[in-house]
């Protein structure tokens, strides 16, 4: 059964993991996603490890289900042909710097006058204004600049890096998806086309969901565990007697009683809602010296018995074969082309009558060049001048 987004056509010029992840949810909702890759300078995620068959594991997955055409933007006859395919495409995706594109000719200005219903995303670290807009920059280092890193790690270390990018696929990603779906609406009641300026900072700037408030209006800036659910209170990790750890997070007084009777310990039920920094340290080192009596086999069957939010901080291998990510089936098996398959972290989007479709891992570089440009009308021997003046490949 085709996807939800079978009828919009998606000219992705990103790399990298901010756009290539949107445009990987896009496809996996059934948008037919057409990268343009130069042929010169491929993306760096095609050379990650490990390698599989010659292919980047990182590629085969960010970018499956995506045709690839290898265009030289740099010379005007591949700028022509990006011209005559916007004609036919709803959506372009791309994250240079503010004003590479423009300079290339495929900007917005000069695609909206091909086409004036096309709708453009650009994905930045900093966003298309702004003293910063032209600075280089990465996850790390927009979660820096927008206040998250600062209040996330240990009073004893300091602030810490994310395991995940979250504000590459969270504020990059899932909002040029937001931003993307929600222009597709706007047009189909006759708003037209439109441009949209993702700034990956803005994104994470924006998830101070529950810090922003009490620091806006009352003045309580969030700093390294200060909060309630970065290590101000007792909702943290403990380790366990073999060196593994579990997170307790039942902030409600009925989960914490039942936290506290797995611990042996009920009458410590009352202690849960404390902020008082000193007695929440004494609470936590109560926890702490507990929670290293038992193995982590033996507090997993404690615990897999209470409804007390506390759960076993598991590696990305158990993470996996967890009976929850299992019954989800959120890994699939992604043919490779070759008669094979790849695995592969699903979509976790559940449709009920439109389910994502994986129609093969990431494309080589250049694969589907004459297949999209014959689809526009290019005949084979205009495929092949383009090659030859290497404007294509």
């Amino acid at each position: 059964m085709a996807g939800p987004l079978t009828s919009l056509k998606v000219l992705d010029f990103s790399t990298l993991l901010p756009g290539p992840f949107g445009t990987m949810v896009l496809a996996d909702m059934g948008a037919e996603v057409v990268r343009v890759e130069s042929p010169t300078r491929p993306d760096m995620v095609r050379m990650l490890p490990p390698q599989d068959k010659g292919v980047s594991a990182a590629h085969a997955y960010l970018n499956r289900s995506k045709k690839s055409i290898a265009l030289d933007l740099k010379k005007a006859e591949a700028v022509d042909a990006v011209k005559s395919l916007i004609k036919e495409f709803d959506i372009v995706v791309e994250q240079f710097r503010p004003g590479v594109m423009d300079r290339l000719g495929v900007g917005y200005e000069a695609l909206k006058e091909v086409n004036p219903d096309i709708i453009y995303c650009s994905i930045t670290g900093y966003g298309q204004t702004g003293p910063y807009k032209n600075r280089a920059g990465h996850d790390m280092n927009y979660l820096s600049i927008a206040g998250v890193t600062g209040y996330n790690g240990r009073k004893s270390t300091g602030p810490a890096p994310m395991g995940v990018q979250v504000a590459d696929v969270a504020g990059g990603s899932y909002h040029g998806v937001m931003g993307i779906l929600a222009a597709v609406i706007h047009r189909q009641q006759g708003g037209g086309g439109q441009y949209i300026d993702i700034s990956m900072t803005d994104a994470a700037f924006s998830m101070h969901a529950l810090t922003a408030p009490p620091a806006l209006v009352g003045d309580m800036e969030p700093a390294l565990e200060a909060t309630q659910l970065n290590g101000g209170t007792f909702y943290d990790c403990y380790e366990t007697s073999d060196g593994r750890y579990f997170s307790a997070g039942g902030l409600e007084p009925q989960f914490f009683a039942q936290f506290c009777t797995g611990l042996g310990h009920p009458e410590w039920s009352g202690r849960g809602l404390v902020m008082v920094p000193d007695m929440v340290a004494e609470l936590k080192a109560d926890i702490a010296g507990v929670m290293k009596t038992k193995t982590y086999d033996e507090w997993s069957e404690v615990f897999a018995a209470l409804d007390s939010c506390t759960e076993p901080v598991l590696s990305f291998s158990e993470a996996c074969e967890h009976p929850q990510i299992v019954a989800r089936e959120l890994l699939v098996d992604v043919p490779t082309g070759d008669g094979e398959s790849q695995r592969q972290i699903a979509s976790p989007i559940k449709f009920s009558e439109t389910p994502a479709q994986y129609r093969g891992i990431g494309a080589k570089l250049g694969e589907h060049t004459g297949e999209v440009l014959r689809s526009v009308g290019f005949t084979e021997q205009d495929v092949e001048v383009l090659k030859k003046l290497g404007a294509a490949m």
